[in-house]
């Protein structure tokens, strides 16, 4: 399946707005968990899982240490779905 960057953001910004109950969330790649109101330690499992289940992928817990922002949680996700 070829994942386009456009198709990306948009499967995101449906997943954000759904863990986050806000359809008027717009996402950008330099958010993290401090721009988003919400976003702690539940929504961040919430939002984890939703996105493995999207995606039909895993993430191991030391590779999520290492995501800085939305746009880096991005490139893992196509990194393995590409």
């Amino acid at each position: 399946m070829t994942m386009t960057q456009s198709n990306l953001d948009t499967r995101f910004e449906t997943i954000f707005r759904e863990i986050f109950d806000n359809e008027d969330l717009i996402l950008r790649d330099d958010m993290s968990a401090k721009d988003i109101d919400g976003w702690d330690s539940l929504a961040q499992i919430n939002l984890i899982v939703a996105i493995e289940s999207e995606f039909g992928i895993r993430f191991k817990s030391n590779e999520l240490a290492s995501l800085a922002n939305v746009g880096a949680l991005k490139q893992a996700v196509s990194a393995r779905v590409s």
